[in-house]
């Protein structure tokens, strides 16, 4: 199972993007891009864009996150940060259960089948619910979807840049 956060700047993790403003206290939007929500009751600082921001306080108000910033008390001033992303230092992520891999992981692994013959490389990780979807790109463009279930992907080597994959056989209807 892949988590989500998408990556950021070289040693950085995205966690979140800031929406529109709420309130007239310079509480914001955050747009949650963790499957890790919590982690932002305990956070103190965090980088917004290029900036150290210090949180001051923390609301969830449906699938969102309420923030506000110290630097930013009122409105008007943060709503200068609507669209910037939220950024922690990659030492900062969450701890995975063995098996379980980060989605900026992924994306960029070059995939082969189990003859060794390469098939592209991860574009994309689609989440549908039942279990997510590798999207790979091959040189000639051709789009592969594949399953992210064990009996499909055999190996994934982050350190190593590959991923290792049984394609199901596909039915013909020729006959």
């Amino acid at each position: 199972m892949t988590r989500l956060s998408p990556s950021a700047a070289k040693g950085r993790i995205t966690i979140g993007k800031v929406g529109a403003p709420h309130g007239i206290h310079g509480e914001l939007r955050i747009i949650p891009l963790t499957d890790f929500v919590e982690r932002f009751e305990t956070m103190e600082e965090v980088l917004v864009g290029d900036e150290i921001l210090h949180i001051e306080n923390v609301k969830y108000h449906k699938n969102l996150v309420l923030m506000r910033f110290r630097e930013y008390p009122i409105r008007e001033a943060a709503q200068a940060l609507t669209g910037k992303l939220l950024t922690v230092d990659r030492s900062e992520a969450a701890p995975l259960a063995e098996g379980e891999f980060y989605t900026f992981d992924i994306i960029g692994l070059a995939v082969y089948d189990e003859a060794g013959q390469e098939l592209g490389r991860v574009e994309n990780v689609l989440r549908t619910g039942s279990n997510d979807v590798y999207q790979i790109r091959g040189e000639e463009g051709r789009e592969i979807l594949i399953p992210a279930l064990k009996s499909v992907v055999h190996t994934i080597d982050v350190a190593g840049g590959r991923m290792v994959v049984e394609l199901p056989e596909v039915e013909s209807d020729a006959d």
